[in-house]
């Protein structure tokens, strides 16, 4: 398989570059090629730092544990839940093929395919990509919306609920298709059109869940507003009896245009997020790309504070992001994907230091202060805020809904020996 695939950036008439894609069995590889309209334009930008603006093609090397594809188009790639969908509604088509006696294709789904499964509507970021004939993949079939309204979420969590419990039927996974494929992590969501005609995401409960994982998701986001992070915004709304969170996307302006959004593993050219990384690395490519490095670093400090106190052990560097502002220069994305969870060993996926293990310390934290450009009355001034916000998880959730039961699953979450530090640690400043 040898393929060329044409990159778009939003609504722009001129093509970024192309894609190179090629595959030989199990071995595949690929690269770009920036076109030079592109790279002529006054206003034009690497779509990844680790992707120059230049002329000639650049080839991406895959290493163990990575993408096939620069990070700037992997971080669009479907994973978990959407790739488990793409997989099942192949496989159905195959089978239905295979039936009837018609001719199907018996190779397995390639690094490309999975790419260009993600509808174009509702892809994460600005980067669009083009096939040899002219079209956007992938388009909506006619006469199907591409991302549904809210009046829908009912059909889509039946669908989801069918997935996770292997009853899906070809109907379910073409209604998901396209819908439940444009985003990554491991739980059932979709892309869905709010009331106001902004893009959202749904995400609904799983049946394995043993407390309302849901709800602790925007008690968290609603936590981290109250302590002054940027986050995405997020509310609950039900749903055939059961609570659905319907999360604001952030990469995409009120009219629908389009934000160019890369991961902080792409910031940082880190290929397997396995391995382990610190914000000390963050704060460096902050230093290198952002248009406000001081707010920017005292967000991510503020985010770091908050992470502890809620025991989010899931802050992966692919749970940050960035929204391109102009040129070479990118801006901390709102926070999300923040979860308490309670009963877990309070740990960090990225370590604050490299030298403070995975600990998730607010004194390791305070003492990386000045890294980040921090003096240690404004640290205080901080980290006070975030734990005042914390402190007040029981009343933020109540507000939202939730039971005291609901909320007595989440307590060893919020209530913790770094809540006591935190409080001390500031008493005299």
């Amino acid at each position: 398989m040898n393929r060329r695939i044409t990159i778009f950036i939003g609504e722009r008439a001129i093509s970024v570059g192309t894609l190179f894609f090629n595959a030989s069995g199990n071995r595949e590889s690929s690269g770009v090629e920036y076109s030079n309209e592109w790279i002529d334009l006054p206003d034009s930008f690497a779509i990844d730092p680790n992707l120059p603006l230049r002329h000639g093609r650049l080839f991406h090397t895959k290493k163990e544990g990575g993408s096939v594809f620069f990070g700037a188009i992997a971080d669009s790639e479907p994973d978990g839940w959407a790739r488990q969908v793409i997989l099942r509604a192949h496989g159905k088509h195959r089978k239905e093929e295979r039936e009837r006696g018609a001719a199907y294709d018996s190779h397995p789904l390639s690094s490309l395919d999975y790419l260009l499964s993600v509808d174009d509507f509702s892809r994460i970021g600005a980067l669009r990509f083009q096939d040899e004939t002219g079209i956007f993949q992938r388009q909506t079939e006619k006469g199907k919306r591409s991302a549904p309204p809210l009046i829908e979420l009912s059909a889509l969590f039946s669908a989801t609920r069918a997935v996770e419990t292997d009853t899906e039927t070809a109907a379910d996974l073409d209604y998901l298709r396209g819908r439940g494929t444009s985003l990554g992590g491991m739980r059932p969501k979709c892309t869905i059109m709010d009331q106001d005609g902004s893009l959202s995401i749904g995400k609904f409960p799983s049946v394995g869940d043993l407390y309302s994982v849901t709800k602790g998701e925007v008690l968290a986001l609603h936590i981290a507003a109250s302590a002054g992070i940027h986050a995405a915004q997020a509310r609950l709304v039900e749903s055939d009896g059961s609570t659905v969170a319907l999360i604001k996307r952030f990469d995409r302006e009120s009219h629908g245009r389009r934000i160019p959004y890369v991961s902080a593993a792409t910031i940082l050219g880190i290929e397997d997020t396995h391995e382990v990384h610190s914000y000390r690395e963050m704060v460096d490519a902050l230093r290198r790309y952002s248009a406000d490095f001081q707010s920017d670093a005292e967000e991510l400090w503020r985010r770091i504070a908050l992470t502890i106190l809620i025991t989010n052990v899931d802050d992966h560097l692919r749970n940050h992001g960035f929204l391109h502002v102009e040129k070479n220069l990118w801006r901390l994305s709102p926070a999300f994907d923040i979860n308490p969870f309670p009963n877990k060993r309070r740990t960090l996926k990225t370590w604050i230091a490299e030298d403070t293990g995975d600990a998730a310390s607010i004194k390791a934290l305070m003492q990386q202060a000045h890294y980040f450009g921090i003096d240690s009355q404004r640290a205080c001034e901080i980290l006070s805020a975030v734990e005042t916000a914390v402190s007040n998880w029981r009343h933020i959730g109540k507000s939202l809904g939730m039971t005291t039961p609901e909320l007595n699953a989440f307590e060893t979450a919020f209530e913790h020996e770094e809540r006591r530090v935190a409080k001390d640690l500031c008493k005299f400043q």
